[in-house]
C-alpha cells in the first residue's frame, strides 16, 4: 500500500497521468492502478524501472511517509474532497 501510495504522489508531483507514467515505464495503465491502489505487490524490478520513470530514487518510493507528510496529505486530500463538494 506504502508502495502504491508514493508512486501516485511522485507521479502526481511530476504532473503524469497514468498513461504517462505507462508509457514511460513499460508497465500497463491496468497495472499502474492496480498498484496505485495496494491490489499489487511490485518486484524489486519493477520498483527500479517505476523509480527511474519517475526520476526518484527507490528509497523514495518505498518508505513510510513521516506523520507529517501524512498529514500534509490528509489535508490535502481533504482540501480537493471539499473543492470537489463545493463544484
Amino acid at each position: 500500500m506504502v508502495v502504491g501510495l508514493n508512486v501516485q504522489r511522485v507521479r502526481r508531483e511530476k504532473g503524469f497521468s497514468q498513461e504517462e507514467l505507462s508509457f514511460r515505464s513499460g508497465f500497463s495503465r491496468a497495472y499502474l492502478s492496480g498498484l496505485e491502489a495496494g491490489k499489487r505487490n511490485p518486484t524489486i524490478m519493477s520498483l527500479w524501472k517505476l523509480a527511474v520513470a519517475l526520476d526518484v530514487t527507490l528509497e523514495e518510493l518505498i518508505q513510510r511517509p513521516s506523520k507529517l507528510d501524512a498529514k500534509k496529505q490528509d489535508g490535502a486530500r481533504t482540501s480537493r474532497s471539499r473543492a470537489k463538494i463545493e463544484t
